[in-house]
């Protein structure tokens, strides 16, 4: 079975002023429909009945009732809002981003406030964005870039163990058990705010071998899909022997894509780890 260098690594005050202006429309409203149903009604007519005497009727002249004095609304009060203005918060500077060429010192010493020593001593730090996009454009394909793996090789050597038929020996699952925790340190959320921030680098990176730069989003999910599709072995997967490396006996796992086999190398431990990181990543790219 031919042996990868790496595992695989998938790299993404307005409203207290509404409420004033609500209250005081309310106040306006209020006061104008109250002078509506509250308007005095006519004065009522008097009736003065005829007084009937002998004599011939004396018409006094009277003068008319005045007219009812119709008073004008006072006007409704006018609320204003004195409460001081509030000094806007300063937007935070947001550091523009270096060029493509210049994007590892910054990137790496942005890797290195979120994980420790040991994890960055794992990484390979040179133009890191084009070999972790280039790495993944390969994942998405069910293939292993080895020249590009954005990781150093594991330095322990692969074993197996030699009886009636050859199977992985586990203790070389443990060797990609530091690559594990590499991938697993960031949350989800920590890994997709990376890639936002640096998407605009990566969709450059991608577009320099010939894709369209915001079509990388995609290819990501494709990569994960391929991994998340690996199949899960229920017991020891026996191996053959073929000139200095070893294959899968079983050719429903020999004729996996290589992507896969590798994620299958690393051990069933180790590869439920690296699946449920990859559902949640899955996950947030999808919100």
């Amino acid at each position: 079975m031919s042996e990868h260098s790496s595992e695989p690594e998938v790299q993404k005050g307005s409203s207290n002023n509404n409420l004033i202006f609500a209250v005081v429309v309310l106040i306006l409203v209020a006061g104008v429909a109250a002078f509506i149903l509250l308007k005095p009604e006519d004065k009522p007519v008097q009736v003065v009945e005829d007084i009937v005497s002998e004599q011939a009727p004396v018409v006094e002249y009277q003068e008319p009732d005045p007219e009812p004095e119709v008073s004008e609304p006072e006007p409704e009060p006018v609320v204003v809002d004195t409460a001081p203005e509030r000094t806007p918060e300063p937007v935070p500077e947001v550091e523009p981003l270096p060029t493509l060429n210049e994007s590892d010192e910054v990137v790496v010493a942005r890797m290195d406030e979120l994980l420790s020593d040991q994890v960055m001593s794992l990484m390979v730090t040179d133009d890191l964005i084009r070999r972790g996009v280039v790495y993944v454009d390969n994942i998405a394909k069910g293939k292993v870039a080895v020249s590009h793996a954005p990781v150093e090789r594991p330095k322990e050597s692969f074993k197996v163990i030699e009886g009636d038929i050859l199977t992985i020996d586990p203790n070389s699952y443990e060797r990609y058990t530091p690559y594990v925790k590499l991938f697993t340190s960031l949350s989800a959320a920590q890994v997709i705010r990376m890639y936002d921030e640096y998407k605009p680098l990566i969709s450059e990176a991608y577009a320099e071998i010939g894709y369209e730069g915001d079509a990388f989003t995609g290819t990501l999910e494709e990569a994960i899909d391929v991994l998340l599709d690996t199949p899960e072995p229920k017991g020891d997967m026996p191996l053959v022997r073929n000139s200095v490396t070893y294959q899968y006996a079983y050719s429903e796992w020999e004729n996996l894509p290589d992507a896969q086999k590798q994620l299958l190398r690393m051990g069933p431990e180790n590869m439920k780890k690296v699946k449920a990181a990859l559902r949640n990543i899955k996950a947030e790219l999808e919100k």
